[in-house]
């Protein structure tokens, strides 16, 4: 596996480190396969079970260990597949080992508090695994689309956060981020397999096509947070997200490779154990 074509494939999907920056989100093509070509559909699907047993495993050494622990953050807009990822590339883990926490809107007590609180909250465990299905990325992503905070104020949300995660790193929680993009046209097309899809329905929000009114505003400034916040202790990854099976193999692959990195580590048995005799 450390041999193979896609060894690389943490590097070329970081975003660049650059914190006076923004990512051209236009720029980059959603519908890429480039790392398995084109119709490479069924062996991405064998690629990605592959790894998901190497994750089972490695979430059994971690969660073993007890010692550190890992976070993934999604981001994406809506429809972007957060909720299907999670599913798909997570789905098989044991459960045991994993929180997913969602964050929407804060409520009125979550407002009353520092944006980071409810965060702090929801932090995974030693040997766990934590999800955020958004994240506190949206407390810089909404007020700069909708000028709901002052420009300063949400500007020095970038410097806290880079200073929350290294903190959160040098505490033994490894941060891997993920933003995946679609195109508009594709957002389009997923919107109207709502509408037209009676079980999928309920999943439909009017308020989605406001925000897709502002589709330019906010590649603007997820670009500003790709740039300003992948850092080396926790870096952006773009996850081109158009073809659900490719988003679906990079993500597993990338995990992998992240926790491969991490080495977790069984503890070592307690001494005298192999005298031990177990009784009829």
């Amino acid at each position: 596996m450390a041999h193979d074509k896609e060894s690389g494939i943490l590097a070329r999907h970081r975003a660049p480190l650059d914190p006076k920056g923004c990512v051209d989100l236009t720029a980059i093509d959603s519908s890429s396969t480039a790392e398995l070509g084109r119709d490479a559909k069924d062996r991405a699907h064998k690629k990605l079970r592959k790894d998901q047993e190497r994750l089972d495993e490695l979430q059994q050494r971690l969660f073993a260990e007890n010692k550190r622990s890992l976070l993934i953050v999604l981001q994406a807009m809506d429809t972007g597949g957060k909720d299907g990822t999670i599913r798909a590339v997570l789905g098989p883990l044991n459960p045991q080992g994993v929180r997913v926490q969602s964050f929407k809107k804060p409520t009125e007590e979550e407002a009353a508090h520092h944006f980071l609180w409810r965060i702090r909250k929801a932090l995974p465990a030693k040997g766990m695994i934590g999800v955020f299905n958004r994240s506190h990325y949206e407390d810089i992503l909404v007020p700069t689309v909708y000028s709901t905070l002052a420009a300063e104020k949400v500007g020095g949300r970038y410097e806290e956060i880079n200073e929350f995660e290294r903190n959160l790193v040098a505490e033994g929680t490894t941060v891997v981020k993920f933003f995946l993009h679609i195109s508009k046209e594709e957002q389009k097309r997923r919107l109207q397999d709502r509408l037209d899809d009676p079980e999928k329905r309920w999943k439909f929000n009017p308020a989605d096509l406001k925000a897709r009114e502002r589709w330019p505003v906010f590649m603007k400034t997820y670009g500003k947070i790709l740039s300003r916040t992948s850092t080396v202790w926790a870096p952006w990854h773009l996850i081109p997200a158009d073809k659900k099976w490719y988003r679906d193999f990079l993500i597993g692959r990338i995990l992998r490779r992240v926790l491969e990195g991490m080495r977790p580590r069984f503890p070592k048995a307690p001494p005298g154990l192999e005298d031990i005799a177990i009784p009829d």
